[in-house]
């Protein structure tokens, strides 16, 4: 496995990751100390990549942060490459049925499409950017409610190894719990840290974040490539290591809870 995961092949990220899966499972039955002794760890996704040049300024935030691409836009295939060569997560922002019926933009899943549809517009999705890991969805408020669109996504992941991040967009999301179902590795949002573009108010959900990091251990971040956002950011990543608080891939934070999933099912048995 690791002789077939050579740099520069499109599957190399994917294949990584499946690798650690294993690495750590190991590990756990060897060590299984050390899955309660792990420093607070937070990831932090940057949606929205894509449509704007002026989206390239939060791939040079410090930090292993990971990026949303949506699919099918002016910059997001080029930076999806940048960010790849620095070595940090990418995965696809899907556009998704919202309740507003707010313009979705290419390459949206909507209640009304097929199964066919819906395979259609992922398979085409990664196409354009093969090494993703896998999805978070852009909006889907709709969508993400709905059980059989979401089995139909899942099914399609699970197929092709992908994982899968729940923006949250609607309280009453299935989509991680179908995720989960499905044999989707699956985690999801907890906090958005830029609703407001005020520093003051990106200030005070980072300090939030910091703080539920502590309490939970592991925690989802989203923010997006506004400029106000990646100025607050720059000032405020290294708050995280003077807190004791690791920044981590969104990759990692999925094989820490596999893991941890993994050896509470070996207790129970």
């Amino acid at each position: 496995e690791i002789a077939s995961c050579l740099v520069g092949s499109e599957m190399c990220i994917r294949d990584r990751l499946k690798l650690l899966f294993k690495i750590f499972s190991l590990l756990s039955l060897v060590f299984p100390a050390l899955l309660y002794a792990q420093q607070a760890q937070v990831a932090i996704i940057i949606d929205d990549i894509g449509y704007r040049k002026s989206d390239a300024q939060a791939l040079y935030l410090p930090g292993k942060l990971s990026y949303a691409i949506l699919p099918h836009t002016p910059y997001g295939k080029k930076l999806a490459l940048k960010a790849q060569a620095n070595n940090n997560d990418v995965i696809l922002h899907i556009p998704m049925e919202a309740k507003n019926g707010k313009k979705l933009g290419p390459g949206a899943l909507t209640s009304e499409m097929s199964e066919s549809g819906i395979r259609e517009n992922l398979t085409n999705a990664f196409a354009e950017i093969p090494f993703a890991l896998g999805i978070n969805n852009h909006m889907g408020s709709k969508l993400t409610e709905l059980y059989q669109p979401m089995a139909w996504t899942m099914q399609f992941l699970r197929e092709r190894n992908l994982v899968f991040i729940d923006s949250v967009t609607t309280s009453a999301s299935q989509a991680e719990k179908v995720a989960i179902s499905f044999g989707v590795p699956s985690l999801h949002r907890h906090i958005f840290l830029d609703n407001k573009l005020e520093h003051n108010y990106i200030r005070r959900q980072f300090k939030q974040l910091i703080r539920d990091a502590k309490r939970y251990q592991t925690v989802v971040a989203i923010a997006h490539p506004h400029p106000e956002t990646v100025t607050a950011l720059r000032k405020l990543l290294p708050l995280l290591a003077e807190n004791n608080v690791e920044l981590v891939p969104v990759s990692q934070l999925l094989i820490r809870k596999t893991t941890s999933l993994n050896s509470q099912q070996r207790a129970e048995e």
